[in-house]
Formats: structure tokens, C-alpha cells, sequence
């Protein structure tokens, strides 16, 4: 049977992609090893966190479904960083984890162009350098204009605890054993990653009153820009902050050989998370730190599972035990599942274009943890960009690339195409040079306009969008025309762009009634305008770079002077324009400048 898009694998990465294409009507087949698991939740309990909530405000803006469902199935919400400033806030959810996969699924399901079989994908079909289809485990063949594959930890997997490792996938699922090595064949660089989950606890076991609580936030939040908030704010669910001891710290040094990742397995083990470290590495690389926090969280309100949210560990189980029971309020916990480590395999993302489609073989897409990142929210993002453009392709239309300086998942692509990957990437507030541009208020004022116009974003849901951006005009232009006496005859506007006045000060000596969140943007606007221009300055400058596109018959070997490193990490990447060359690690602007200067001579490039 012919499919326009497979889409093989059905975690946060394999659900985006599949609604992108289907919600721009083509016809698409989800592949998944367990239609049961699709969207599961293996690791953590949330949606959202630092950088990664404005990522899920990106992918709603963009019109994607993960903040859709986490507003309707979360159990507690909170905004990170509120005390700072605007360009460090970030929205993270307590999801549900049996409520959040099962909407999931239910939207997947009854949607008309989304077919769903119950499979392993062991091969792809090329012909010419072009993909045509997939072989499943059962023999089956399915035809498609484009494939994208979004396999998550699942191929190769191993599951690791003590010295034992055990051929699986995330919680006991069917790994996939032949895909990446078809995939290196075809000439893919293939990586080992892994990454780790903590133990899960009774809740009835635990000692609460040893912990402090941590409530959701008394004020309410959507990820959504389109829906109200669906939970109450007296019946979110609490979590509780606990710490490491002094005694858990000695556990873990008098049996360090026997974790997984220091020795109790001899073989190499895959590369572990830098950002996101196992409670090993923690106490192995900061011995200066008395205790760990940890966090205390609940998986969902239909059981009692509590995840101790900083407690990774590949240990055995006997020494989890003594672990959990050093921390305070877990003295007598019982543990109802025990911390595992998973290592997998994943491709080397700069054999990808910033589409998402990989250089090797053409209409092949790859998404998520299959890239080198980790996260839900770095996959689902991916996912989403590559069913847009996967859709793109077949309509024969131009890919959609998001800069930069217009979002945290065009940081995300760019850093993955263009650095690679050495250990499972994490989005991080600081990988974005642009962030103050890059803000969790303003992804729909950045993004929403792209969705539109590629399909995703309804006619009704734009005009919003434009009203919104009206009335935020509206208001600034009010402010500088109305006057108020303070300590001196002043502009409303001059009077808001004090730090220490606030917008809603003066909210009802405007003539019309706006919306608290087109208020609140036309203050952003206004306290932090310098600073704004400032960094639209800074983009200008890039994008200039960026426009300057290097033609693809280029030899590197035959440009004079460049250094050896920026040589070989050209040839590498092959770098699109001038601006992705100058991030790529070990090419200097000198090495730049020396480029263009031979795009100019025997590419009579004058721009």
C-alpha cells in the first residue's frame, strides 16, 4: 500500500511529524513497535522546564499538538524564573503520565489521514539515492514519497543496571536490532548515546512532612495560546523538594564499581548526558557539594508513583535501595521500579540539512533522540519540522527554516546540523545568543504567522493573531499620547518604561480595554526596547552572513589559506551559507572572510 508520509516510530517526535502531514492532508502511516506505548512518558513527568516550555509554546504557535494536550491532562503548573526577567521564563507542566498518551492517542487514532500499524521498520527501500518505502518486520512493504524516522532510544537499546545489561527497549519494550546498521550501511556515521532514569517510590511509603512542598503557581497558565486553562488552582497536585545526604554520598563512592557506567560493565558504554548527569556523576564531579536537590514528583493522579526527579542511576538494585533509603522522608519507601540506565544508537546529525532531510538519501527525514538529543520537547519540536517539511517536499515547495533569532527550535536544528552532537544535546536558555528576542510571551507573535502559511494555522486562529498585534500597537501608540502628572508632566509611555511602574498601574486611563495579555506585551516592548533593538541589530548583522549562500560544487581543497581544522570541518558539514560556516566549531572568522573573499573571485559572488 502506498503512503505521501511514513513516519516510523511513535514517541513525542513520531506524533508531531504525523499530525504535520496529516493536518496538511497527506496521507500518512504511523509505524510504531506498541500502538499502547505511543507518547509514553518512559523518564520524567513533565512537560516543559527552562527553555524547553518556550519550545512547547513554539511548537503550539506553529500549530503542533504537545502543549494542546499537556494543558489538558497536566497536574500542576508552574512559570519558572517569574522574579527574572521575560527572556528566561519558561512554562513546565507536571504531566500526567497515563492521561497525557492516552489523549494522545485518541486524537491519532480518529484522525482521517493517519493510518497506524503495529510494526518494527528493519529497512528502507531506495532507489536512486531517494527513498521509496519500508520494509517491516513481518515482510511487508510500504510505498511513500517521504520517510521520517523518529525511532527515540529504541535502536540497539540495552538496558543497564549493575553489571547486567539486558537487550530492551525504554520499560521493557521490543527494541529495534537491524535499522541502524541498514542505516550505516547506506553510509550514515552512527553514534552511541545513552541516558538514565531514576526509581520510582509508593507514595504511602513516604515521609512528607521531611520534605518541603513545592505547590503549583497560584496564577493561571496555558501552553496554548488558543485554549483556557482546563485545571483548577486548588486542586493541582504538589511536589516536594528533598536532598541527598552525607550517607547517600558514601553509598555511592563505597560502590561506584558496581554502577554501569564506572566499571561494573567492561565494555565502552555509550556517551551519557552532560546537562542532565546520573546521581554518580554528581557526586563523582562536584565532591565539594554536601547534597544533591532532588524532586519528589508525582507520575499521575489514577497511581501512586512518585519519581525522584535528579536520581538517575544505573546501580543494582540492592544498592538503589540503601540509596533511597539514606534521603530524607524515604527512609522506609518501597521502591516499585528501579533506575535503570538506556544506550542506544543515533546518526550524526550534520549528515542532516537544516530541513531536516538527511544529505544522503533524499526525502529521508530524521527527528528527535535518533538526532543526539534528549527531551521530550527537543523531539517533539523536530518532529513537528520535519512533517512540515517532509509535506513541503512532496507539494514541491521551499522547506521551512526557522532562524535563531526567531526561535529556540531554529537554535535546536542549527547547533544540531552545524556542531553535532558528542552526548545527548539539552536545550538550554544559554545556547541562545538571541534569547531576549526568543521569549515565552511572544511565540505566537514570532511563529503563528509560519503556520499559516504553511498550512497549519486556520484563518480564524490568524486573525487572532493579527487583532493581537493590532491592539499591542494600539496601546503603545495610546501611551505616547496620553500624559500623566508624576513627579514631572510625563508620557504614559515614558512613565510605563520605568523600572519601577508597572502598565497595569495606568491600565484604566486607556480609552479602550485590551486583553492582560496584550498588555503585558506592550509593557515587554516597552521597559526592554533598547535591548530589543540592540539584538534585532545583532540578527541583522547575521543574516547578512546567512544570505550569503555557498555554492554547493565548492572544493574546500582548492580555497588557499584556510587553516586545516576549519578545512576538514567544512568538507564535513558543508555549510549552506557563510553565517552556519562561522558556528561551526573550529572555523574562525578569519577562515570566513578568507571564503568569501574566494566565493567573490571564482563564483562572481558580489552580495
Amino acid at each position: 500500500m502506498a503512503y505521501e508520509v511514513i513516519v516510523v516510530g511513535g514517541g513525542h517526535a513520531g506524533c508531531e511529524a504525523a499530525f504535520a502531514s496529516a493536518n496538511k492532508g497527506h496521507k500518512t502511516l504511523l509505524v510504531t513497535g506498541s500502538i499502547d506505548k505511543i507518547a509514553m512518558m518512559p523518564c520524567n513527568p513533565h512537560i516543559g522546564g527552562s527553555a524547553k516550555g518556550i519550545v512547547v509554546r513554539e511548537i503550539d504557535a506553529l500549530g503542533g499538538m504537545m502543549g494542546k494536550v499537556a494543558d489538558k491532562t497536566l497536574l500542576q503548573m508552574k512559570m519558572l524564573n517569574f522574579s527574572k526577567g521575560p527572556a528566561v521564563r519558561s512554562l513546565r507542566a507536571q504531566a500526567d503520565k497515563v492521561a497525557y498518551p492516552k489523549l494522545m492517542q485518541e486524537e491519532l487514532k480518529k484522525h482521517e489521514n493517519i493510518d497506524i500499524i503495529e510494526d518494527l521498520v528493519e529497512d528502507l527501500i531506495i532507489e536512486d539515492n531517494k527513498i521509496t518505502g519500508v520494509k517491516l518486520s513481518n515482510g511487508d512493504i510500504y510505498d511513500a514519497k517521504a520517510v521520517i524516522l523518529t525511532t527515540g532510544t529504541y535502536m540497539k537499546a540495552n538496558i543497564l543496571v549493575g553489571s547486567e545489561r539486558t537487550v530492551s527497549g525504554p520499560a521493557g519494550t521490543r527494541p529495534s536490532l537491524f535499522l541502524s546498521d541498514n542505516l550505516e550501511k547506506l553510509g550514515f556515521k552512527i553514534l552511541r548515546l545513552k541516558t538514565g532514569t531514576p526509581p520510582r517510590i509508593q507514595r504511602d511509603t513516604i515521609d512528607f512532612s521531611k520534605t518541603k512542598m513545592e505547590p503549583g503557581d497560584d496564577k493561571y497558565y496555558t501552553f496554548s495560546f488558543d485554549d483556557k486553562p482546563y485545571y483548577k488552582l486548588d486542586e493541582q497536585e504538589p511536589c516536594y523538594l528533598t536532598y541527598t545526604t552525607a550517607e547517600t554520598h558514601k553509598i555511592i563512592m563505597d560502590n561506584l564499581d558496581k554502577s554501569s557506567m564506572y566499571g561494573a560493565i567492561e565494555e565502552k558504554l555509550g556517551v551519557g548526558p552532560r546537562y542532565c548527569p546520573s546521581i554518580e556523576d554528581k557526586v563523582v564531579r562536584f565532591k565539594d557539594k554536601e547534597r544533591h536537590q532532588l524532586f519528589l514528583e508525582p507520575e499521575s493522579k489514577y497511581f501512586d508513583d512518585i519519581y525522584v526527579q535528579g536520581f538517575s542511576t544505573s546501580m543494582p538494585h540492592d544498592v538503589q535501595e540503601k540509596m533511597v533509603h539514606s534521603l530524607p522522608g524515604l527512609e522506609n519507601a518501597k521502591i516499585l521500579r528501579y533506575a535503570y540506565a538506556i544506550e542506544y544508537d543515533a546518526i550524526d546529525p550534520r549528515d542532516l540539512y537544516p530541513s531536516l532531510e538527511t544529505k544522503i538519501i533524499e526525502n529521508l527525514y530524521t527527528a528527535g533522540q535518533i538526532n543526539g538529543t534528549s527531551g521530550y520537547e527537543e523531539a517533539a519540536c523536530q518532529g513537528l519540522m520535519a512533517g512540515i517539511n517532509a509535506s513541503l517536499k512532496i507539494e514541491g515547495k521551499e522547506p521551512l527554516i526557522l532562524a535563531r533569532d526567531e526561535a529556540y527550535i531554529g537554535v535546536l536544528i542549527d547547533d544540531l546540523v552545524t556542531k553535532g552532537v558528542r552526548d545527548p544535546y539539552r536545550l538550554l536558555t544559554s545556547r541562545a545568543e538571541y534569547r531576549l528576542l526568543l521569549r515565552s510571551d511572544n511565540a505566537d507573535l514570532r511563529l503563528r504567522r509560519h503556520g499559516y502559511e504553511v498550512g497549519l494555522i486556520d484563518k480564524k486562529r490568524y486573525n487572532k493573531l493579527v487583532k493581537k498585534e493590532e491592539n499591542i500597537n494600539k496601546i503603545i501608540e495610546e501611551l505616547q499620547e496620553l500624559t500623566i502628572k508624576a513627579d514631572k508632566k510625563m508620557s504614559l509611555y515614558e512613565y510605563v518604561k520605568r523600572v519601577e511602574n508597572s502598565i497595569f498601574d495606568i491600565e484604566d486611563k486607556l480609552t479602550n480595554k485590551y486583553d492582560y495579555l496584550e498588555l503585558e506585551q506592550a509593557e515587554i516592548i516597552i521597559k526592554y526596547d533598547g535591548y530589543i533593538k540592540k539584538a534585532r541589530k545583532e540578527a541583522e548583522k547575521m543574516h547578512k552572513l546567512e544570505n550569503k549562500k555557498i555554492p554547493e560544487n565548492i572544493n574546500y581543497d582548492d580555497v588557499p589559506n584556510l587553516a586545516s581544522e576549519a578545512r576538514i570541518k567544512l568538507k564535513e558539514v558543508r555549510p549552506l551559507s557563510l553565517g552556519q560556516a562561522l558556528r561551526i566549531s573550529g572555523v574562525n572568522p578569519s577562515d570566513v572572510s578568507i571564503l568569501s573573499v574566494y566565493m567573490k573571485r571564482y563564483f562572481n559572488d558580489n552580495r
